[in-house]
């Protein structure tokens, strides 16, 4: 073999045929994989060792093992194809698509979002809208997300990241219940609905922490839900209080079905945010449903209004 140091990238279908071959540890089942023969397939593996200048494999009686250099090219060839198909896929669907694909969390997807998609609809029909809810934060390339509404303390690094609200929670009872609480003291009348998230909860939104600010002391006879929409279902039954989140409970709260008989709340520095690709957040249907979703979290401010914050 004539070895030889060149400083460009072998041709294309070489690269290919090394990434496939090192997976495989197999020419035969490289070669199938990608529809020629396993003499094509070793003509492009001798291609890339000729321009590499070294060989990346050990071709023994009836298998083929790795070099130390093979070792070292053979992740780094196959991220690079990863990115490559990634780049390919969204370049893609910024051609092609007319939708929006929108991610967040569960709770807030049913309890806020989607109540509210109807304005939205009749508003921008040219806008095909779907939606993804999740509690992992979702990859956009991959998981082909547009727009994710994301919820916490906020490390947006390298993407764009706009600020929506900064939550909070305060307790909540039933609408029959709500004149037998006047003072912080009186929820211990009641079971505390509690909530176990299998650590997705905050610290402010345990009972605990806001019975010590509060000076209440805890009780332990309510329920433990491990999702909030469930406590606040417990709470619209009218069998204890939830200490709720205002973005989780404003459309039980504008139903009636909730009240909040106490001003006494808790916030801290949490907050929803519109998160994106950098340039994303540019496009016409980002940016009108950006438009509006700033224009719908005015009326959750506007529950703050008198509140006691700790």
């Amino acid at each position: 073999m004539s070895l030889y140091f060149n400083n460009r990238l072998p041709p294309l279908n070489a690269l290919k045929a090394f990434e496939a071959a090192a997976r495989h540890l197999s020419f035969s089942n490289a070669a199938a994989e990608l529809h020629v023969t396993p003499a094509a397939l070793s003509q492009q593996i001798k291609s890339l060792e000729a321009h590499l200048g070294a060989p990346v494999f050990l071709r023994l009686n009836r298998r083929v093992v790795l070099t130390d250099i093979g070792r070292m090219l053979s992740p780094k060839v196959s991220d690079g194809f990863e990115t490559l198909q990634l780049a390919w896929s969204v370049a893609l669907r910024r051609v092609k698509k007319q939708h929006l694909t929108v991610t967040a969390g569960p709770a807030f997807m049913a309890g806020w979002l989607a109540p509210r998609m109807g304005g939205f609809v009749s508003t921008h029909p040219e806008v095909e809208l779907r939606f993804t809810a999740s509690l992992r934060m979702l990859n956009f390339e991959r998981d082909e997300i547009d727009l994710a509404v994301r919820f916490g303390a906020g490390d947006d690094e390298g993407y764009f990241s706009e600020d929506l609200f900064v939550d909070w929670v305060t307790p909540m009872v039933s609408p029959h219940l709500a004149e037998q609480i006047q003072v912080p003291a009186d929820v211990a009348k009641f079971p505390m609905v509690g909530q176990d998230s299998g650590g997705q909860l905050h610290d402010y939104e345990r009972w605990d922490t806001w019975c010590e600010l509060y000076g209440v002391e805890k009780n332990t006879d309510g329920p433990v839900f491990t999702t909030p929409d469930s406590s606040l279902t417990y709470g619209v039954n009218g069998d204890g209080v939830v200490l709720g989140r205002i973005s989780l409970a404003q459309h039980l709260l504008e139903a009636g079905q909730l009240v909040m008989p106490l001003k006494q709340s808790l916030r801290r520095n949490l907050r929803y945010r519109l998160v994106c690709p950098i340039g994303v957040e540019k496009e016409r249907n980002v940016r009108v449903f950006r438009e509006w979703i700033k224009a719908e979290m005015t009326t959750l401010e506007a529950w703050s209004t008198g509140r006691v914050f700790a």
